[in-house]
């Protein structure tokens, strides 16, 4: 009897594992994609600061209103 209850202990032990083991798995799925997008995002903000260094990009206050103002 003991035996028994020993393997179904066991059993939920592995079950319990390979849930967490899925559930890293997914976790560093979403940390990698997260990390491509924080990657990219950083090449746009230094674009965007660079024309603004460069006043590619001026303050709405300089800008010259279109011509039908």
């Amino acid at each position: 009897m003991a035996n028994i209850e020993l393997d179904e202990r066991l059993m939920n032990i592995e079950i319990a594992l390979t849930t967490q083991e899925r559930i890293i798995d997914d976790l560093n799925q979403i940390v990698i994609m997260q990390g491509k997008q924080l990657e990219y995002l950083q090449k746009q903000n230094k674009i965007l600061f660079e024309r603004l260094e460069n006043e590619t990009v001026k303050p709405q206050s300089e800008e010259t209103p279109p011509p039908h103002y």
